[in-house]
């Protein structure tokens, strides 16, 4: 897909000019928040909304800047996709690239940023309260439970489901919002398998230092929509709980 598209129902008024186009969105000044070789990513507030815009100048990195979907193609394709599913996530405002020739040349993918919210390794790294509070954690778990099952169900494997793609708010009620999945894909089957223990390990590497195995054993049952453990979630638990040994 080449050209840009835009959300006239998400980018009202000034920000309709500022947005109309990929020029204009790469000539765009705001607050940098991150930066690296081929990708910055800034806010810009406009009539009491606040706008994340991440821009690329290359497809990614290594064989991905050949081979494959551009990283920033994948980021919008898998947030839509994550919308059609029914998985909270940041509203889509904008988004499209251009080639050079053959070849990727930019492209950006705009989001609309939700007020009042943390992503669970920030509440991690200052060990808030919220994760020993069981009330919150029954709200909380089972709504990342069910979002991982739906990708799942889809034959979607994140990839990179870290503490820090989850966004939580500070609402009585707190909802969860997955976001940056740029290396998420669908997987035949066989693959799949070894991609849903990947995404589940990913989840519980951070999780078994703040959370106890209670609530953790609680989070795999909502998962796996089960009351109880089968002999197959006892050795799939096997597996998660190995992943990642030797590599931390």
């Amino acid at each position: 897909m080449t050209g840009w598209v835009l959300d006239p129902a998400l980018a009202p008024g000034q920000a309709a000019r500022l947005f109309a186009d990929l020029p204009s969105v790469f000539a765009l000044q705001g607050e940098r928040i991150t930066a690296d070789d081929i990708s910055d990513v800034q806010r810009l507030c406009l009539d009491g909304r606040c706008y994340y815009i991440k821009r690329y100048v290359a497809a990614g990195k290594n064989l991905r800047r050949f081979i494959g979907r551009p990283r920033i193609r994948a980021e919008w394709e898998n947030l839509l996709r994550f919308q059609r599913w029914g998985i909270p996530t940041v509203p889509v405002v904008g988004y499209g690239m251009e080639r050079s020739g053959l070849s990727f040349g930019r492209g950006a993918l705009i989001t609309l940023g939700i007020g009042e919210t943390d992503d669970l390794a920030q509440l991690a790294r200052r060990s808030d309260p919220c994760l020993r509070d069981r009330q919150w954690l029954a709200s909380v778990m089972p709504r990342i439970a069910r979002a991982t099952r739906t990708m799942h169900d889809h034959g979607f494997a994140h990839n990179d489901l870290k503490w820090r793609n989850i966004l939580v708010d500070r609402g009585e009620s707190p909802q969860v919002y997955f976001i940056d999945c740029p290396a998420g894909s669908r997987w035949p089957y066989p693959l799949l398998r070894y991609r849903i223990i990947k995404d589940l390990a990913c989840l519980d590497k951070v999780a078994k230092y703040h959370l106890r195995r209670t609530d953790r054993l609680r989070f795999y049952l909502a998962y796996a929509q089960r009351d109880r453990l089968t002999a197959a979630d006892k050795k799939r638990i096997r597996k998660i709980l190995a992943f990642f040994e030797g590599r931390e």
